[in-house]
């Protein structure tokens, strides 16, 4: 029996080139459908703006009316009145303030003023002399003043029993002022107690009156600032 197919023809021949055509066309229409846009066709309502040339409002041209300003009033008439000249004016004379050569200029008398200025311990000229460095040589005064001081409170100094009680102690400044006449004044104290300052204030001033402190031959001022010690043992 013979077979009724041509062997010549093979319908699996060219199937991939057939399904990769087909492939192609699907996924082309497939993003035409994606990419596919659609629109409202509503009708839509179109208005024109008509504008009329004829708002233009003409402005009627005004005339300014100058008025003429008012004319200026009569000037007085000047009365001229003779006077005769009979009286006789005396003329003042000006004397010149100018000096000459032949006139005597008299000495002026220059006084100087004493102005109180208080000149440190430390560079003052002459220092105050306490009683006893008189006979001392210039140049250990001031040293001599300094022991004569320091020996003065060592004398003199009592513990105050209140601030013994408290066990209060500590360093008193004292400043004072070694005036003019060789007394001693403006006493101030600082320290860490009242008791302790009120002692102190009361040893410098029992110090007694010195010859006081020179500065350019004249007496002057001189402050002077000591600290004292107080130590419970």
């Amino acid at each position: 029996m013979e077979p009724k197919k041509n062997p010549k023809s093979d319908l699996t021949k060219n199937s991939i080139l057939y399904f990769s055509i087909g492939l192609c066309l699907v996924l082309f229409l497939s993003w035409q459908l994606v990419e596919l846009k659609t629109y409202d066709k509503s009708p839509i309502d179109i208005d024109a703006l008509t504008i009329n040339e004829d708002d233009d409002e003409e402005v009627p041209l005004t005339e300014q009316l100058k008025t003429p300003p008012p004319p200026p009033p009569p000037a007085a008439p000047q009365i001229i009145e003779i006077v005769e000249d009979e009286e006789e004016v005396e003329e003042t004379v000006i004397e010149s303030t100018e000096t000459t050569q032949e006139e005597v200029i008299e000495d002026v008398e220059v006084l100087e003023e004493e102005v109180d200025v208080d000149v440190p311990f430390a560079i003052i000229e002459d220092v105050p002399l306490f009683p006893g460095c008189e006979r001392v040589a210039k140049s250990e005064r001031r040293k001599c003043f300094q022991e004569k001081v320091q020996r003065h409170i060592n004398k003199n100094f009592r513990y105050p029993e209140i601030a013994q009680e408290m066990g209060v102690q500590g360093r008193v400044y004292v400043q004072f002022v070694i005036d003019k006449d060789g007394s001693i004044t403006s006493i101030r104290t600082r320290g860490p107690d009242k008791n302790l300052e009120k002692e102190a204030h009361r040893i410098i001033s029992k110090l007694p009156t010195m010859t006081p402190g020179k500065q350019r031959g004249r007496a002057v001022r001189v402050p002077f600032s000591i600290p004292i010690t107080f130590r419970l043992q």
